[in-house]
């Protein structure tokens, strides 16, 4: 302790000097609070009630209040207050719903005063008006704050806060009549002592308790509150609505905070667990605090300036029974430890990037143009030029060249507000959404929306037009099969014969294999006998004279078959269909050989056919094709690959279009990263509603939970228009029920609909029917109501 710092600060006609220093207590301690001369500190806990005098290299104990020969529980404090006008004036907050106040000037060694015995659970919280001696207040578990007038027996002003517990009161500096009071639904409540009856003003904090406030000793309407939610905020209550300036995030419960004296911007916070340290935060820059003291051991319960005008010494107590004072020389400066190099893409292409000042070169004051940085300096604020305070990191960017679409994020909106997900037909889908890329000049997407469409669709959607293939002569036939993928198709297929024949003969025009014309002639149908290959097969690349065309058959005889009857085609056919099928069974046993040339084959014994038929690929191709699961795999390494190339709008888009066609292959986490990227880019290009969209759409339980999150329904009573409580649907001021159906006038247990006018409504169905023949409202208020 030697070694620490001894500070001395002039307070008028006072003088503090001090350094960090600590005592043990004889217990935890719960609460502390200051004298207004900040010679004394007043340490309150369960089993601890003294006042220790603050000296300039120590603590000394000077009272204790716990006296009697029997412990009372009027002495189990959860919270103690200093009076700040008048010296010897304390109250105490009793875990047993007693709120006591204490007189030092008494004489005698119990130096109780009065007892007020209203509160029937804990009394978590005491406060006195800050220019008012006799007015005190009080804030309950039981959800009711009491006003006291020191003068009286009894509280003169009792206010409901609709809520189960009071976590925190205080009063206004600035603002004589008002007192904020913080709930654990998460609701702030503004109130005048002047009327008990109504809150002045009430909104939504924090997600979940809020464990604190205070107002700020300068800027009038500042009002910092802290929660579980692990966040402190600074609203403004100047407007008619509070709004949210600052927001800073610790990384515990927030279980007190206090603003710094002559530092508009510090707010010191402790955690209520977990986080043992004290922190203090510039409000401006809420991702690492200005510093940091790490002295206690458990938890700090207690936090307090020392004097009002002093910003160096702050006093605390903790679960480990010590009390210190802490001098901010000597307080840990986090920023010292953090990394002062950084770099990050804007949206829209810019780059910043942050280094330490000696890095960054004396030049920077020439003539600026695009591949030259702007720099930025933090400039301190005069009134606050502490010794830990600095700016240790300069601030360049690099502007994205604004002639340059490059780094634009235009195709990135026109997309979202295009792309159609839901609604329609897959193959439509697809098709809508490759036509919205290809304007985009996004060919590849487009593409991968139109093989997603070929892959999954019914072979019924896929146009005709992309079926036509034409056959030439080839030294060998295709093997029979009953299903390919088109990439399988020898290079002959489409082609025109760009094979010569030795003989002078004349030869047809190439014959078009094609789902929807079949070309075959001659009257008769033969069949090798005892075949069992299906009629419907595919020939080799084939052209010549019906005298050319033989089948190789040594052992089998010719015999005919039953007539073979082609299945209905998916699509019109171009000409009438005669069914004279012919199978080669035994083709491939020489002359499918590679081998083999044409010249050759002809020159085996072959059996001479009069009549010939060449069946083309039609419905069994395509309807026997390989399944879409055979192409999962694929599509699982498409999506991975546009996730990893930055492009989740794709990613998810496929996936919601696809649905449980392709979910199932994809981990869930990779799932809710990608929806959770893409959301947030939606929000940030203020989306909001394609954003929604999305959550809705999406089937992961995190995503969708998303819309459920911060929703809060506010309801009026429709007989006194007052707000209605969230305990159910009768109004607790005029005692009626607020769910009337207007048209059958029996409590609504179901849906409930309302005209957002005239606040009458009722049962969804009722109402719906009762609109279709009258604009008017059931209710006979005479108000218009329409439905949509």
């Amino acid at each position: 302790m030697e070694k620490m710092a001894r500070v001395t600060t002039a307070l008028g006609g006072n003088t503090i000097t001090g350094r960090t220093m600590f005592c043990h207590l004889d217990a935890p301690a719960n609460a502390i609070s200051v004298c207004r001369d900040a010679a004394q500190v007043v340490v309150a806990g369960r089993n601890i009630f003294k006042i220790y005098s603050i000296e300039e290299d120590q603590f000394v104990e000077k009272l204790n209040l716990r006296v009697g020969r029997k412990p009372s529980l009027n002495f189990s404090c959860a919270d103690v207050v200093w009076h700040q006008m008048d010296e010897n004036l304390l109250a105490t907050a009793a875990t047993n719903g007693v709120v006591v106040t204490w007189n030092l000037g008494k004489p005698s060694r119990n130096k109780q005063d009065q007892l007020f015995t209203e509160h029937k659970r804990t009394v978590n919280k005491v406060c006195f008006h800050p220019t008012e001696v006799y007015m005190l207040l009080s804030g309950s578990q039981d959800g009711y704050m009491k006003c006291f007038d020191l003068r009286k027996k009894d509280s003169v002003s009792t206010f409901s806060g609709q809520s189960e517990s009071v976590r925190d009161v205080q009063f206004s500096i600035r603002d004589y009549f008002t007192f904020a009071a913080t709930f654990e639904n998460g609701n702030v409540q503004l109130w005048d002592i002047r009327r008990p009856d109504r809150y002045e003003r009430m909104f939504t904090a924090h997600n979940g308790p809020v464990f604190c406030c205070d107002w700020h000793p300068e800027d009038r309407g500042w009002l910092a509150t802290g929660g579980r939610d692990k966040m402190v905020k600074v609203w403004d209550m100047n407007t008619n609505r509070a709004k949210e300036i600052y927001c800073v995030q610790t990384i515990a419960s927030v279980a007190r905070v206090k603003w710094r004296p002559e530092c508009k911007h510090h707010i010191a916070t402790c955690s209520m667990m977990v986080d043992h340290n004290i922190y203090v935060w510039d409000v401006r820059r809420p991702f690492i605090p200005s510093a940091m003291f790490e002295e206690h051991k458990d938890v700090t319960t207690g936090i307090v300036w020392r004097h009002l005008h002093d910003p160096y010494f702050l006093l605390s107590g903790s679960k480990d029974s010590t009390l210190y004072q802490h001098i901010f020389k000597d307080a840990i400066q986090p920023i010292d430890r953090a990394n002062p190099e950084g770099l990050c893409y804007s949206l829209f292409g810019d780059l910043a990037f942050a280094a330490k000042e000696s890095l960054i070169s004396s030049d920077s004051n020439r003539k600026r143009d695009r591949r030259h940085p702007i720099f930025f300096k933090r400039k301190l604020d005069p009134t606050e030029q502490f010794e830990f305070i600095s700016s240790s990191s300069a601030l360049s960017v690099f502007e994205a060249d604004t002639e340059c679409d490059a780094g634009s994020m235009d195709w990135f909106v026109r997309t979202a507000k295009q792309y159609v997900l839901t609604g329609r037909p897959l193959a439509e889908l697809c098709d809508h959404n490759a036509k919205v890329a290809k304007e985009l000049k996004r060919n590849q997407v487009a593409q991968t929306w139109t093989m997603l469409r070929i892959i999954y669709s019914s072979p019924s959607t896929v146009p005709s037009s992309n079926l036509n293939h034409s056959i030439g002569k080839s030294s060998s036939s295709l093997p029979l099969m009953n299903s390919f993928n088109l990439k399988d198709i020898p290079s002959g297929i489409g082609s025109e014969s760009r094979m010569e024949r030795s003989k002078g003969e004349n030869r047809p025009e190439n014959i078009l294999m094609d789902s929807s014309s079949t070309l075959i002639n001659n009257d008769e149908n033969e069949e090798t006998e005892g075949s069992d290959v299906p009629a419907d097969y595919l020939l080799g690349d084939v052209e010549g004279d019906e005298d050319d065309l033989y089948m190789i058959d040594h052992e089998n005889p010719h015999t005919e078959e039953q007539e073979y009857i082609l299945p209905q085609e998916a699509f019109p056919l171009r000409h009438e269909i005669v069914d004279n099928p012919s199978a080669l069974d035994h083709l491939q046993d020489k002359a499918d050989s590679p081998h083999v040339s044409g010249n050759e084959a002809e020159t085996v014994s072959l059996t001479p056919v009069e009549s010939f038929s060449l069946i083309s690929i039609s419905h069994s191709l395509y309807d026997s094709r390989l399944p879409a699961d055979f192409f999962s795999p694929i599509v699982r390494d498409m999506l991975l690959f546009y996730a990893e190339q930055g492009d989740v709008q794709m990613a998810v888009s496929v996936l919601i279009v696809l649905g449980d066609r392709i979910r199932k292959e994809i981990d869930d986490q990779a799932q809710e990263h990608w929806y959770t990227s893409y959301i947030d880019l939606l929000q940030r290009f203020q989306l909001w509603n394609i954003s929604n969209e999305v959550i809705k759409l999406s089937t992961c339980r995190a995503i969708n939970c998303l819309n459920q999150a911060s929703t809060t329904l506010h309801i009026n009573c429709s007989n006194c228009k007052r707000p209605m409580s969230n305990k159910g649907w009768i109004c607790d001021r005029c005692r009626q029920c607020a769910s009337m159906c207007a048209v059958c006038h029996h409590v609504v247990k179901g849906l409930f609909v309302w005209c957002q006018g005239c606040s009458h409504g009722g049962h969804l169905q009722h109402i719906m029917k009762w609109l279709e023949t009258s604009s008017h409202c059931p209710a006979g208020c005479g108000h218009l109501c329409e439905y949509t």
